[in-house]
């Protein structure tokens, strides 16, 4: 078997990214480990369990207690890290519970204070999963049969959905990129790949086939947008590390949505040892991992 590689655990396999992953990732001859908070398998949302499911193995286990899956770890080519939130409910909804509209306004635009930001659901499945699954992946001993640097995938995002969400979306997103690569330094044998994708769809599951190709007309019209010029040179950030969300409103127009096959794919080629993709990953370099390329800036490092 020639396979990208034998066998991966995906961190939320049953969640919307990680069954295309699965499903992908067997596609492909791999074999496939996948694990969760209720370690129950994949199901369609009109409750459907499809065929490629039952070649998966289905894991209870918590992302942040590496004693709930370091038996998996050893035995697997490579991990890729899935879950998240892009809605933060917890600190707004006890806002809007309180009538403090004031304070649900910061907390969307981000004009909060630090203390205030770092108080929800976004830093621990955004942010603190990952790290904690990549350090028990570093940590572990790779079988004796895996000789190849074993990949950390990790689903970062696009910065294009602001003020519509939080800015604390995309700031532990991009945290976590950062302490990942600090792991990967003194682990030589591993690597990190940021898939950054922008809107995810699906035809069937999460239609948007309108508003995608919208967006994709979008995307080839604005090659150079005035919103990201202004975001960036003349609008004040919205924190001392993220610009004004007209960036993120720009990116929106500038870089067309993704189907989630199509990121699945690119995931899965993204393991190839001979590619040996390390770093972010954009929209276009997504693309041409897949064999086709049409706007989205391309963001991809490879040593080969």
């Amino acid at each position: 078997m020639s396979a990208i590689a034998q066998k991966i655990l995906v961190v939320g396999g049953n969640g919307f990214v990680g069954s295309a992953v699965c499903k992908a990732a067997l596609a492909r001859g791999m074999g496939v480990t996948s694990v969760s908070s209720s370690g129950k398998p994949y199901r369609t949302p009109k409750g459907h369990t499809p065929d490629w499911a039952e070649k998966v193995e289905w894991r209870k286990a918590d992302a942040m207690n590496p004693d709930t899956y370091a038996d998996i770890l050893p035995g697997v080519n490579a991990v890729v890290h899935t879950i998240g939130t892009l809605l933060d409910n917890t600190q707004r909804n006890k806002q809007f519970h309180d009538k403090d509209f004031v304070g649900l306004f910061k907390s969307i635009t981000g004009i909060s204070t630090v203390e205030a930001r770092h108080l929800g659901a976004y830093d621990k499945l955004n942010r603190d999963t990952a790290i904690r699954m990549c350090e028990a992946f570093t940590a572990s001993k790779p079988a004796q049969e895996i000789t190849h640097v074993r990949p950390f995938v990790y689903v970062s995002a696009e910065d294009f959905h602001r003020p519509a969400i939080s800015v604390r979306y995309i700031e532990t997103k991009l945290e976590a990129e950062r302490k990942i690569d600090e792991i990967m330094k003194n682990h030589p044998q591993y690597r990190a790949v940021h898939v950054r994708p922008s809107m995810i769809y699906d035809p069937e599951t999460r239609p948007m086939t309108i508003p995608a190709n919208l967006f994709t007309f979008s995307a080839w019209m604005h090659a150079r947008p005035v919103a990201r010029w202004l975001g960036t040179n003349v609008f004040p950030k919205a924190t001392e590390q993220t610009p004004s969300a007209l960036v993120s409103m720009a990116t929106l127009l500038s870089v067309p949505p993704i189907r989630v096959d199509h990121l699945a794919e690119a995931i899965c080629a993204s393991l190839d040892p001979a590619k040996n993709i390390r770093g972010p990953v954009g929209v276009r370099a997504m693309r041409e991992l897949i064999g086709w390329s049409k706007g989205g800036p391309t963001t991809a490092s490879s040593d080969s």
